[in-house]
């Protein structure tokens, strides 16, 4: 079944709900990459955040981008989503594989670390894009974006993302949600929603036992009077090209590309995204350096 997004409202415009069932661009993602486990939880937690705060967009157009990098071995971790649900990401050594942690689960803290900061960059068409920091609290991902939540834009969110790996290394469930209190939000709507969120069973069993992102939504909700709106459908999906990878190479200048010429005669770019290899002749970097010139 495919991928899908579900944004929900309470009638009151008091707290907003966005969950999301991405089971299958984390397993499309993990077969690219050729993911770990651990780096497949990890990648997948980032694709699940991203294509949440990408459904918060305004604009199609738009596009944010999440990178955790705590100083753990699996280097960055990168997620990118536009406003259409188009997602992609990579980690730095997708083969990284730690020992369970003392839940007995997927190391995800250990592999990113927390000697570092989480970055989300929204690019909203303007100048320049807008970029919040904030250091990370233990790279278990959801509670990094939570305290960003809190510090950068002031919103009390409380964030679940989880990706559960099968013994064959495909991605057997994924998931999460973002839940905020808006301005509108009363007292007792924060009681409610603490223990809402705190009896919800986890989001990849739900999601393993059938459940839809509407039950996530209805169950965190329960009790008030929900308005649902824009349903998704997100995939990973990788925008790179030809053209891109040509305008890449015309940048680095003249002089780069000059002794790329006379050292290398020819050019290999592999995109972060896809693994997509993109091979150059020296003739071909020729025309590239006039055009540089």
């Amino acid at each position: 079944m495919a991928d899908y997004m579900v944004k929900a409202i309470t009638s009151d415009g008091a707290i907003r709900v966005v969950a999301v069932d991405t089971t299958e661009l984390c397993n499309k993602a993990q077969k690219i990459h050729n993911l770990s486990a651990t780096a497949s939880a990890a990648l997948g937690r980032a694709l699940t955040a991203v294509t949440i705060m990408g459904g918060m967009l305004k604009s199609s157009d738009d596009a944010v981008t999440l990178q955790l990098n705590g100083g753990g071995p699996i280097g960055r971790v990168v997620a990118v989503s536009n406003g259409r649900a188009q997602v992609k990401g990579y980690v730095s050594n997708p083969l990284i594989e730690l020992p369970l942690n003392e839940k007995g689960k997927l190391d995800v803290g250990g592999a990113i670390g927390k000697n570092g900061m989480l970055s989300i960059i929204r690019d909203l068409g303007l100048k320049e894009p807008y970029v919040g920091q904030v250091p990370l609290v233990n790279g278990e991902v959801a509670e990094d974006l939570t305290y960003y939540y809190a510090n950068s834009e002031q919103l009390p969110t409380a964030v679940a993302l989880g990706v559960l790996v099968d013994v064959d290394y495909s991605v057997r469930a994924a998931g999460g949600f973002v839940l905020q209190l808006l301005p509108g939000a009363m007292e007792e709507d924060i009681d409610k929603v603490e223990k809402a969120v705190a009896a919800i069973s986890s989001v990849t069993e739900m999601l393993d036992n059938g459940k839809k992102p509407e039950d996530i939504v209805s169950q965190l909700l329960e009790g008030y009077e929900i308005e649902y709106f824009d349903n998704e459908l997100p995939v990973y999906q990788c925008d790179c090209s030809r053209e891109r990878t040509d305008k890449a190479l015309i940048s680095i200048g003249e002089k780069e590309l000059q002794k790329l010429i006379e050292e290398d005669g020819k050019a290999e770019i592999t995109c972060h995204f896809c693994d997509n290899v993109y091979n150059y002749t020296k003739e071909q970097l020729e025309e590239l350096l006039k055009s540089a010139r």
